[in-house]
Protein backbone atom coordinates (compact mmCIF):
# COMPACT_ATOMS: atom_id res chain seq x y z
CA UNK A 1 0.00 0.00 0.00
CA UNK A 2 1.33 3.45 -1.00
CA UNK A 3 -0.38 6.22 0.97
CA UNK A 4 -1.26 8.63 -1.03
CA UNK A 5 0.98 11.90 -2.20
CA UNK A 6 -1.20 14.67 -2.82
CA UNK A 7 0.98 17.41 -1.64
CA UNK A 8 -1.30 19.63 1.42
CA UNK A 9 -1.62 23.20 1.52
CA UNK A 10 -0.52 22.93 5.14
CA UNK A 11 0.98 20.19 7.75
CA UNK A 12 -0.85 20.88 11.20
CA UNK A 13 0.97 21.45 13.81
CA UNK A 14 1.08 21.03 17.77
CA UNK A 15 2.15 19.63 20.40
CA UNK A 16 1.16 16.45 23.20
CA UNK A 17 -0.26 17.85 26.45
CA UNK A 18 0.70 17.35 30.07
CA UNK A 19 -1.24 14.28 31.57
CA UNK A 20 -1.65 16.10 34.42
CA UNK A 21 -4.83 15.22 36.63
CA UNK A 22 -6.01 12.37 35.63
CA UNK A 23 -9.44 13.82 35.86
CA UNK A 24 -8.18 16.32 33.09
CA UNK A 25 -10.01 18.99 35.28
CA UNK A 26 -6.70 20.92 34.49
CA UNK A 27 -7.34 20.53 30.72
CA UNK A 28 -8.69 23.76 30.12
CA UNK A 29 -5.38 26.05 31.08
CA UNK A 30 -3.65 23.36 28.53
CA UNK A 31 -5.55 24.24 25.94
CA UNK A 32 -5.31 27.93 27.05
CA UNK A 33 -1.75 27.90 26.56
CA UNK A 34 -1.56 26.06 23.25
CA UNK A 35 -4.45 28.42 21.81
CA UNK A 36 -1.94 31.49 22.93
CA UNK A 37 1.34 29.72 21.20
CA UNK A 38 -0.93 29.53 17.83
CA UNK A 39 -1.10 26.04 17.01
CA UNK A 40 -2.98 24.11 15.11
CA UNK A 41 -3.22 20.78 17.27
CA UNK A 42 -3.14 19.31 20.36
CA UNK A 43 -2.67 15.70 20.92
CA UNK A 44 -4.92 14.65 24.11
CA UNK A 45 -3.01 11.68 26.42
CA UNK A 46 -6.12 10.20 27.18
CA UNK A 47 -4.03 6.61 28.55
CA UNK A 48 -3.50 8.80 31.54
CA UNK A 49 -7.08 10.06 32.01
CA UNK A 50 -10.26 8.33 33.99
CA UNK A 51 -12.29 7.68 30.94
CA UNK A 52 -12.71 3.79 31.02
CA UNK A 53 -13.10 0.89 32.71
CA UNK A 54 -11.93 -3.22 31.73
CA UNK A 55 -12.32 -1.72 27.73
CA UNK A 56 -16.00 0.11 28.41
CA UNK A 57 -15.68 4.02 27.99
CA UNK A 58 -17.49 6.51 31.25
CA UNK A 59 -19.87 7.90 29.08
CA UNK A 60 -20.41 10.94 31.32
CA UNK A 61 -16.61 11.37 31.91
CA UNK A 62 -16.33 11.26 27.90
CA UNK A 63 -19.14 13.72 27.77
CA UNK A 64 -17.11 16.01 30.01
CA UNK A 65 -13.88 15.83 28.07
CA UNK A 66 -15.82 16.58 24.70
CA UNK A 67 -17.70 19.85 26.70
CA UNK A 68 -13.77 21.22 27.54
CA UNK A 69 -12.98 20.81 23.79
CA UNK A 70 -15.92 22.09 22.51
CA UNK A 71 -15.79 25.74 21.07
CA UNK A 72 -11.73 25.69 21.04
CA UNK A 73 -9.64 26.80 17.68
CA UNK A 74 -7.79 23.88 18.19
CA UNK A 75 -8.26 20.35 16.44
CA UNK A 76 -7.07 17.26 18.50
CA UNK A 77 -5.55 13.94 18.15
CA UNK A 78 -5.85 11.02 20.65
CA UNK A 79 -2.62 9.25 21.63
CA UNK A 80 -4.57 6.02 23.20
CA UNK A 81 -3.63 3.60 25.73
CA UNK A 82 0.44 2.63 25.46
CA UNK A 83 -0.18 -0.67 26.73
CA UNK A 84 -2.49 -2.11 24.00
CA UNK A 85 -0.17 -4.43 22.63
CA UNK A 86 -1.83 -6.91 19.39
CA UNK A 87 1.21 -8.85 19.43
CA UNK A 88 0.06 -10.44 22.80
CA UNK A 89 -0.94 -13.90 23.31
CA UNK A 90 -3.71 -15.38 22.58
CA UNK A 91 -5.47 -15.21 25.84
CA UNK A 92 -5.22 -11.86 26.69
CA UNK A 93 -5.62 -10.36 22.83
CA UNK A 94 -9.43 -9.52 23.40
CA UNK A 95 -8.34 -7.64 26.24
CA UNK A 96 -6.38 -5.21 23.68
CA UNK A 97 -9.14 -5.27 21.33
CA UNK A 98 -11.56 -4.63 23.59
CA UNK A 99 -9.46 -1.28 24.88
CA UNK A 100 -8.39 -0.13 21.58
CA UNK A 101 -12.37 -0.67 19.63
CA UNK A 102 -13.19 1.69 23.07
CA UNK A 103 -10.54 4.24 22.47
CA UNK A 104 -11.97 4.54 18.99
CA UNK A 105 -15.41 5.30 20.25
CA UNK A 106 -13.87 7.78 22.25
CA UNK A 107 -11.85 9.48 19.82
CA UNK A 108 -14.84 10.01 17.23
CA UNK A 109 -16.93 10.94 20.00
CA UNK A 110 -14.86 13.97 20.77
CA UNK A 111 -14.24 14.52 17.18
CA UNK A 112 -11.23 13.93 16.90
CA UNK A 113 -9.34 11.97 13.59
CA UNK A 114 -6.19 10.85 14.84
CA UNK A 115 -5.55 7.78 17.12
CA UNK A 116 -2.33 6.94 18.31
CA UNK A 117 -1.55 3.18 19.30
CA UNK A 118 1.86 1.82 19.45
CA UNK A 119 3.32 -1.04 17.23
CA UNK A 120 3.00 -4.68 19.15
CA UNK A 121 5.79 -6.33 20.74
CA UNK A 122 6.54 -9.82 22.04
CA UNK A 123 7.44 -11.15 25.38
CA UNK A 124 8.38 -14.42 27.01
CA UNK A 125 8.38 -17.17 24.19
CA UNK A 126 5.64 -16.72 21.82
CA UNK A 127 6.69 -17.19 18.22
CA UNK A 128 7.45 -14.07 16.36
CA UNK A 129 5.97 -14.49 12.87
CA UNK A 130 3.03 -15.93 14.15
CA UNK A 131 2.15 -12.66 16.65
CA UNK A 132 3.28 -10.59 13.99
CA UNK A 133 -0.08 -12.50 11.91
CA UNK A 134 -2.36 -11.59 14.94
CA UNK A 135 -1.57 -8.33 14.71
CA UNK A 136 -2.58 -7.77 10.79
CA UNK A 137 -5.30 -9.41 11.74
CA UNK A 138 -6.18 -7.35 14.73
CA UNK A 139 -5.48 -4.08 13.06
CA UNK A 140 -7.16 -4.67 10.08
CA UNK A 141 -10.45 -5.17 12.16
CA UNK A 142 -9.65 -2.37 14.35
CA UNK A 143 -9.37 -0.33 10.55
CA UNK A 144 -13.01 -1.32 9.80
CA UNK A 145 -14.35 0.21 13.16
CA UNK A 146 -12.06 2.87 12.15
CA UNK A 147 -13.27 3.52 9.05
CA UNK A 148 -16.69 3.56 10.07
CA UNK A 149 -16.24 5.93 13.50
CA UNK A 150 -14.46 8.52 10.93
CA UNK A 151 -10.95 7.77 12.68
CA UNK A 152 -7.83 7.40 11.27
CA UNK A 153 -5.62 4.69 13.63
CA UNK A 154 -1.85 5.71 13.38
CA UNK A 155 0.57 2.88 14.49
CA UNK A 156 3.39 4.19 16.23
CA UNK A 157 6.87 2.97 16.05
CA UNK A 158 8.81 2.32 18.86
CA UNK A 159 12.05 0.51 20.39
CA UNK A 160 12.85 -2.83 22.46
CA UNK A 161 12.35 -1.45 26.56
CA UNK A 162 12.30 -3.96 29.36
CA UNK A 163 12.02 -7.28 28.95
CA UNK A 164 10.65 -6.97 25.34
CA UNK A 165 12.39 -9.55 22.67
CA UNK A 166 10.66 -8.05 19.25
CA UNK A 167 8.86 -4.70 18.32
CA UNK A 168 9.05 -3.85 14.91
CA UNK A 169 11.72 -1.83 12.79
CA UNK A 170 10.51 1.02 10.89
CA UNK A 171 11.04 -0.67 7.44
CA UNK A 172 9.37 -3.88 9.17
CA UNK A 173 5.91 -1.94 10.44
CA UNK A 174 6.16 -0.54 6.85
CA UNK A 175 5.65 -3.55 5.58
CA UNK A 176 3.14 -4.76 7.80
CA UNK A 177 1.17 -1.67 6.89
CA UNK A 178 1.41 -2.83 3.55
CA UNK A 179 0.39 -6.05 3.62
CA UNK A 180 -2.94 -4.84 5.87
CA UNK A 181 -3.30 -2.18 3.09
CA UNK A 182 -6.51 -0.92 4.80
CA UNK A 183 -7.45 3.00 4.31
CA UNK A 184 -8.20 3.53 8.15
CA UNK A 185 -4.82 2.31 9.40
CA UNK A 186 -1.80 4.54 8.71
CA UNK A 187 1.57 4.94 10.68
CA UNK A 188 2.46 7.80 13.65
CA UNK A 189 6.16 7.97 12.71
CA UNK A 190 8.38 8.68 15.79
CA UNK A 191 11.76 10.00 15.04
CA UNK A 192 13.22 10.13 17.72
CA UNK A 193 12.24 6.38 17.99
CA UNK A 194 13.75 5.13 14.86
CA UNK A 195 16.94 6.06 16.23
CA UNK A 196 17.09 4.19 18.77
CA UNK A 197 14.92 1.21 17.44
CA UNK A 198 18.08 1.43 15.07
CA UNK A 199 20.80 1.49 17.02
CA UNK A 200 19.39 -1.52 18.57
CA UNK A 201 19.73 -3.88 15.16
CA UNK A 202 22.87 -1.65 14.19
CA UNK A 203 20.72 -0.05 11.01
CA UNK A 204 21.52 3.26 9.39
CA UNK A 205 18.10 5.39 10.90
CA UNK A 206 17.49 6.86 7.81
CA UNK A 207 16.71 4.89 5.53
CA UNK A 208 14.36 3.01 7.92
CA UNK A 209 12.59 6.57 8.83
CA UNK A 210 12.50 7.11 4.54
CA UNK A 211 10.40 3.62 4.37
CA UNK A 212 8.28 4.22 7.09
CA UNK A 213 7.68 8.05 6.16
CA UNK A 214 4.79 6.92 2.95
CA UNK A 215 2.58 5.26 5.70
CA UNK A 216 2.84 8.64 8.30
CA UNK A 217 -0.32 10.77 8.42
CA UNK A 218 0.69 11.67 12.37
CA UNK A 219 4.32 12.47 13.29
CA UNK A 220 6.13 12.75 17.03
CA UNK A 221 8.73 15.19 16.55
CA UNK A 222 11.21 15.16 19.52
CA UNK A 223 15.04 14.73 20.26
CA UNK A 224 17.58 12.45 21.35
CA UNK A 225 21.10 11.16 21.19
CA UNK A 226 19.34 7.80 19.33
CA UNK A 227 21.15 5.70 22.32
CA UNK A 228 18.99 3.00 23.77
CA UNK A 229 19.24 2.81 27.68
CA UNK A 230 21.79 0.70 28.95
CA UNK A 231 23.80 2.74 32.14
CA UNK A 232 21.30 2.52 35.82
CA UNK A 233 20.11 6.35 36.20
CA UNK A 234 18.52 6.89 39.31
CA UNK A 235 16.67 10.49 38.00
CA UNK A 236 15.52 11.31 34.34
CA UNK A 237 17.75 14.42 34.84
CA UNK A 238 20.48 11.91 34.93
CA UNK A 239 19.65 10.22 31.69
CA UNK A 240 19.64 13.43 30.30
CA UNK A 241 23.26 13.77 31.84
CA UNK A 242 24.60 10.80 30.08
CA UNK A 243 22.44 11.48 26.51
CA UNK A 244 20.62 7.90 26.62
CA UNK A 245 17.27 7.08 26.05
CA UNK A 246 13.99 7.76 25.05
CA UNK A 247 14.38 11.54 26.15
CA UNK A 248 11.66 13.52 24.47
CA UNK A 249 14.28 16.81 24.42
CA UNK A 250 13.60 19.97 22.42
CA UNK A 251 14.56 19.79 18.99
CA UNK A 252 17.97 21.05 18.47
CA UNK A 253 19.01 19.94 22.30
CA UNK A 254 19.30 16.42 20.66
CA UNK A 255 21.66 14.27 17.52
CA UNK A 256 18.86 13.92 15.14
CA UNK A 257 19.51 14.66 11.59
CA UNK A 258 16.36 16.95 10.85
CA UNK A 259 18.06 18.28 7.98
CA UNK A 260 17.95 14.55 6.13
CA UNK A 261 15.03 13.64 7.78
CA UNK A 262 12.88 16.51 6.53
CA UNK A 263 13.98 15.58 3.50
CA UNK A 264 11.04 12.72 2.99
CA UNK A 265 8.15 13.66 1.68
CA UNK A 266 4.85 12.70 3.52
CA UNK A 267 1.34 12.31 2.67
CA UNK A 268 -1.52 15.06 2.63
CA UNK A 269 -3.15 16.63 5.82
CA UNK A 270 -0.53 15.06 7.89
CA UNK A 271 0.08 16.50 11.61
CA UNK A 272 3.47 17.30 13.12
CA UNK A 273 3.33 16.70 16.95
CA UNK A 274 5.92 17.93 18.95
CA UNK A 275 6.33 15.31 22.41
CA UNK A 276 8.16 17.47 25.29
CA UNK A 277 9.11 15.95 28.45
CA UNK A 278 6.95 18.02 31.01
CA UNK A 279 10.64 18.92 32.56
CA UNK A 280 11.36 20.86 29.47
CA UNK A 281 8.51 22.90 29.56
CA UNK A 282 10.04 26.14 30.02
CA UNK A 283 11.16 25.33 26.34
CA UNK A 284 8.01 25.06 25.14
CA UNK A 285 7.15 29.07 23.37
CA UNK A 286 10.73 28.52 22.10
CA UNK A 287 9.73 25.45 20.48
CA UNK A 288 6.92 26.15 19.14
CA UNK A 289 8.73 27.85 15.92
CA UNK A 290 11.34 25.60 15.48
CA UNK A 291 8.24 22.88 15.09
CA UNK A 292 6.34 25.15 11.93
CA UNK A 293 9.98 25.05 10.78
CA UNK A 294 9.98 21.38 10.83
CA UNK A 295 6.90 21.39 9.04
CA UNK A 296 7.95 23.84 6.29
CA UNK A 297 10.46 21.82 5.34
CA UNK A 298 8.80 18.49 4.92
CA UNK A 299 6.12 20.73 2.84
CA UNK A 300 9.03 22.02 0.48
CA UNK A 301 10.25 18.41 0.28
CA UNK A 302 6.24 16.84 -0.96
CA UNK A 303 6.25 19.50 -3.24
CA UNK A 304 9.83 18.87 -4.80
CA UNK A 305 7.97 15.14 -5.11
CA UNK A 306 5.16 15.98 -6.43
Amino acid sequence: MQMQMTVSPIIATGFSLREGSPEFDDLAAGLDEAEALGVDVVELPVYAWHLMVNGRLLDSRVKDLARILAGRSLKASVHGPLSVNLMDNVERLPRHERVLAASIELTAAIGAKHLVVHTGSVRGQDDVEVAYSRQREALATAGDIAQAAGVLLCVENIFRFGDVRETATPSKLAGELAAIDHPAVAATLDVSHAYIRAAQDRLDPLPEIAALAPYARHLHLHDSFGRPSQLWTYDPAEAVAFGEGDLHLPIGWGAIEWDAVTENPLPAETVAIMELDPRHWRELAGQVPTLKALAGRFRLAAQAAA
